[in-house]
């Protein structure tokens, strides 16, 4: 069996590969909690939000996906497993049943500004190992803020 040689030096490489597996957990969290509340979501906006869930949950599928095929090209091993979710997930929980739209809104912006948090310093550390790995993550944090100020704006 061949392995992925890595670009990158041994060092450059740990922090790069931490970096994008946290990124990689953050995004399927997103993607998963993104369509518990789209499935129970009720109220005066379920319509809207009920659809702005569904391009929340397919930038966060696109995204997580060009992150775990960014630590393979590095020769690292992405880590999806709902165990590897369970254990090391960082993000804020979203309740159980059917949720106000109020309370999806106001949920949903705390996962997003929890994960844009843990992105913009996945950013820095990035910058001196590995320049390619911080365009991405920038892309992938751009596209996040958008989507929290959008839910934001619903408060």
């Amino acid at each position: 069996m061949s392995a992925i040689t890595s670009p990158l030096n041994a060092e450059n490489k740990k922090v790069v590969a931490t970096a994008l597996q946290g990124s990689l957990v953050d995004l399927l969290e997103l993607s998963l909690l993104g369509k518990q509340a789209h499935w129970n979501v009720i109220g005066h906006n379920f319509r809207s939000l009920h659809l702005q869930l569904d391009e929340i949950v397919a930038a966060a599928r696109e995204h997580a996906d060009t992150v775990a095929e960014r630590a393979v090209a590095l020769g690292c091993n992405p880590d999806g497993r709902a165990t590897t979710l369970s254990k090391t997930s960082e993000v804020p929980e979203i309740e159980a049943g059917y949720i106000n739209d109020g309370k999806v809104v106001a949920a949903m912006t705390d996962i997003l500004g929890s994960i844009i948090r843990r992105m913009r310093e996945r950013i820095e550390a990035t910058d001196e190992p590995d320049p390619v790995t911080q365009d991405i993550l920038i892309e992938i944090t751009q596209d996040l803020e958008k989507h929290h100020w959008m839910l934001e704006a619903q408060r």
